[in-house]
Parts: structure tokens; sequence; C-alpha cells
């Protein structure tokens, strides 16, 4: 891959970036700190001559307003979360979408506690960006390892945080995230079949938030034996290419659905049908319970 210097949204020399066919540039904008990851392809087209080597200015046609935030949960380095994910972010950058990709490890997060389900983030504390980009995303997408059957704490702290902008501040049983498309990305030492058969139980609570709190899933990666060897966990899918190409259509897909989305507000009718089911469902839930909590 390669990174350059590139403003969205203003003219730029073009000598300022090196790109090869296929290769990917990391901008500086507006939107993130760190900037979005691009497709080198989209910028040739934007270039306005023959050669981005030329002196020629180009501006960059990425649309800031339908970005994607991608979590990263993992904590080593390297870290197959974090490969997946870019390989992930790559797809979504091929249909011309911004993209913020934060690590977790890298942030100073409060532990969550009944204070913060106040929206109004404390200074120095770096969950308000989390927060920001949330809000202004029209989509999300975490990857996370799976540890002793969970994910790590840092993420579940920050979905609990998540809560006080992804439920309504009357009765914190509301999910205000109006559909927002999700895709979770997975990496265990299991097999397959064991994640297909009882693996995946491990992380409902995971998704399940996400679905309470209004946003649609739109899929499920698990990428199996991330191990070295017997007993022996390390960087495995940098030499799966097969898993990174799956990555990259999957990012593409999502891409799609998140462009749909962030024009005309609505997802895919089955995507539709799903969220409105479950919607329904805590609903109903919520009425039951509630009362019988009362009585308690």
């Amino acid at each position: 891959m390669v990174f350059g210097p590139v403003n969205v949204g203003k003219f730029v020399d073009a000598r300022t970036v090196h790109l090869r066919k296929g290769g990917y540039c990391r901008t500086k904008s507006s939107w993130g700190k760190d900037g979005m990851m691009v497709s080198a392809d989209h910028f040739q087209k934007a270039v306005k001559g023959k050669s981005p080597g030329l002196p020629t200015p180009a501006f960059f046609p990425y649309d800031v307003r339908m970005p994607v935030l991608v979590l990263v949960a993992g904590t080593n380095e390297p870290s197959n979360s974090a490969v997946l994910a870019e390989a992930f972010s790559m797809g979504i950058a091929d249909e011309g979408i911004a993209v913020e990709k934060l690590r977790l490890k890298d942030l100073s997060i409060e532990h969550f506690t009944l204070a913060h389900y106040d929206p109004s983030c404390p200074s120095g504390d770096d969950f308000c960006r989390i927060q920001d980009l949330l809000l202004s995303a029209k989509g999300l997408v975490i990857a996370t390892p799976i540890w002793n059957f969970s994910v790590p704490a840092h993420l579940k702290n920050v979905i609990d945080r998540i809560g006080a902008v992804a439920l309504d501040q009357q009765t914190r049983s509301r999910g205000q995230l109006k559909g927002l498309p999700v895709s979770f990305i997975f990496a265990g030492g299991a097999p397959l079949l064991a994640w297909r058969a009882l693996m995946f139980l491990t992380t409902l609570s995971v998704t399940e938030a996400f679905k309470y709190y209004g946003a649609t899933i739109l899929g499920r990666h698990f990428e199996p034996r991330c191990m070295l060897g017997r007993g022996r966990f390390g960087l495995v899918v940098d030499r799966r290419p097969g898993s990174l190409q799956a990555m990259r259509r999957q990012g593409k897909r999502f891409g799609r659905i998140v462009k749909t989305y962030a024009q005309t507000g609505t997802l895919p009718a089955r995507f539709q049908l799903q969220q409105k089911f479950f919607s329904f469902l805590y609903r109903v839930g919520n009425r039951i319970m509630y009362p019988i909590g009362k009585w308690q």
C-alpha cells in the first residue's frame, strides 16, 4: 500500500503523492485526524492529466458525507483483526467511500458508569472522538479477536459507552441508530465448524447490543484457526490471500449498501424487514418486562 498527503476536497499537486495501480493512499481529511483510506484507481481518475507524476492539479471525488467508521479491538502487533479490517476497508474505499479506522488500544477511554449516559462527553476522553465519528457515520465496522469466549474488555466498554447516544434519553430502552449498517469481523483460534456449532454464541451479546441500539447487522465474518501452531497465537491472515480477497469483496458489498443508505435512508428489503422485526421484538419485550420489574 502507498500513503500520501492528499487533501480531500481541495486541489493538490499530483507530485505530492506516489500511487501504483491497485494501490491505496491515506488522505488528510477534516472528518478525522488520521484521514481516510482511498483507492488509487479512484484517485487516478480524478487527476486532470495523463500521469499523476506530472505537476497537474487534481480534485478528489470522494463524498465525505457518507463515511464509514472502522473500530479495531485487537491489541497485538501485528494483529489479525487489523489486517482483516484493512482488507475490508479497501473494499469500502473501492466504492469511493471515506473510511476512518481507529485502533482502540491507542485510545484512552474512561470506564463506563451511569454518569456516562450523559451524551456530553467529558474533555480529555478519547471516546468523544468515537462518539462524534459514529454520529456522522453512515456505516460501522467492528473487527475483534475472540478471547476466552468473549471479546476484549475495551470493546465491551466502548459498546456500553455508545449507549449514551444510541438509546433514548427518557427510557434508555429505544434504539436511536436508525438502521445504521453494521458489519462484524471476528478472529479466533477455533476451527470453523466449532464456530458454527457453538462459538458464535459467545459473540451474541455484541451483535445483539447493536440491534438493541437500532442498528442493522449486515454481516458477521469469522476467521478460524488464527494460530501459528499448537498453543501459539500470532499473525497468519497475511498469508491467506483467499481470506483477504473475501474481506475486500465483503467490503465492496458493504460499501454499496452504505451508499444507498446514505443517499436514501433505506436498506435492501430483507435488511429492512430484519431491522423492523428485531425492533418489534424489543418493544414487546420492554412492555412485558417493565411492569414485571416494577413489581419486584
